[in-house]
């Protein structure tokens, strides 16, 4: 075991390889790392499991350090890239399909996560994997710019109910994905929750302009994206589907941006977004794996948030990052609720998940009678009780 945080060398050596920027110091760390490895299976699985397969065998090839790694292993690192060059080469190519159909309507767009990560950060090099394309588009123009793509080619997803036809700019985190040549596109209207959308205008009016293949397109500035990513990394790990590849990404960022995003104006938009605990619990890693510095009173900030097991809870993380069952459904639900704007968004949003659609109840429960299915309308009742029980 590693004896700095009781993980393995194996995890200790993938936590370190998950960036692009390293000192002389961390090299020879890694070197050191690399060659305490015992286990190698266990370490390419980890990779796998944390959607960090590519970054990884692109660290490894950089440092000269495949050779010495069993060829099954090797193999499987390096077929995670070449898969995230065909997967991003299509997505890029759908987003520029979008963009023109958009553009034309002047509907402005703004790439977030993984798409915007990969053609900034990353290198545009297959390094960042993703499974869709996210973007930001103001509220007013959303449902325009959904109807735009279900005119030419895209098929949406059904709505869990149709009541959620009034308030489809507000429910969840973005509208019903839409599917085209097997890429999902995800149109957000709000990031931050009902009540932080200012911070959300900030983010979608500050973007700075580039383009696709010659399709204007805007990416966020690092601060506010930054901030978005840590809100995004929290709504994954409430419902236990997190990945290695989330704190990548926020490292990656404090690497390439670290004047611009660690400065007392972070904390300004932290306290207008709610989200002191938040990024504290997320930043303490960070500085405890990979060993990010923060000046004392960031450090401050993170001590008076951080609860006594943020450690243990991430080491967790580390070894078994998806499909854990969700320890606190209730949390999970009330943070949905509590994202929604207005109370009559609410009280909806509640009417039609306890009353969602036949075809989806049948699907939910895996049922082909009718009738069976309504037996277990009864059953959704229960979510009433997360509103108000406590962990």
């Amino acid at each position: 075991m590693n004896p700095d945080y009781n993980i393995s060398n194996e995890e200790a050596l993938l936590l370190k390889l998950c960036r692009l920027a390293f000192t002389d110091e961390m090299h020879e760390r890694i070197r050191k790392l690399f060659f305490a490895v015992t286990d190698w299976n266990y370490f390419g699985s980890l990779a796998n499991k944390h959607g960090v397969e590519a970054l990884i065998y692109h660290n490894l090839k950089k440092y000269d350090l495949l050779a010495d790694i069993p060829v099954d292993v090797t193999s499987g690192l390096r077929n995670a890239l070449m898969l995230n060059l065909s997967r991003n080469t299509s997505h890029i190519k759908v987003m520029e399909d979008i963009l023109k159909l958009l553009n034309s309507e002047n509907i402005k767009t703004v790439m977030l996560k993984g798409l915007a990560l990969e053609l900034t950060d990353y290198g545009n090099a297959g390094l960042r994997q993703m499974t869709d394309i996210d973007v930001l588009i103001r509220k007013d123009q959303s449902i325009k710019a959904r109807e735009t793509l279900l005119s030419n080619g895209f098929v949406s997803l059904p709505l869990k109910s149709i009541i959620y036809k009034s308030i489809i700019s507000s429910v969840g985190k973005h509208l019903p994905s839409l599917i085209r040549e097997g890429t999902s596109f995800e149109i957000h209207t709000e990031l931050f929750g009902a009540g932080a959308s200012k911070l959300t205008t900030y983010l979608y009016e500050s973007s700075y302009e580039t383009e696709i293949n010659g399709e204007k397109t805007f990416i966020p500035k690092p601060q506010i994206f930054f901030l978005y990513l840590i809100k995004h990394l929290f709504l994954h790990e409430l419902n236990k589907e997190s990945q290695l590849r989330l704190y990548t990404d926020l490292v990656v960022l404090m690497d390439n941006h670290r004047e611009e995003i660690i400065n007392q104006e972070l904390l300004s938009l932290v306290t207008q977004a709610g989200m002191e605990e938040i990024l504290a619990q997320r930043l303490e890693p960070t500085g405890r794996f990979w060993g990010i510095r923060f000046p004392e009173w960031l450090n401050e900030f993170i001590g008076k948030w951080i609860s006594q097991d943020s450690s243990d809870s991430f080491i967790f993380f580390l070894r078994s990052p998806k499909e854990n069952p969700v320890t606190d459904k209730s949390k999970f639900y009330r943070q949905i609720i509590k994202d929604i704007p207005g109370y009559h968004r609410k009280l909806l949003f509640l009417t039609g998940d306890l009353f969602p659609t036949i075809s989806f109840m049948k699907n939910r429960y895996r049922c082909k009678s009718t009738w069976k299915a309504l037996l277990f309308y009864p059953h959704r009742f229960g979510k009433i009780l997360y509103l108000f029980r406590k962990k």
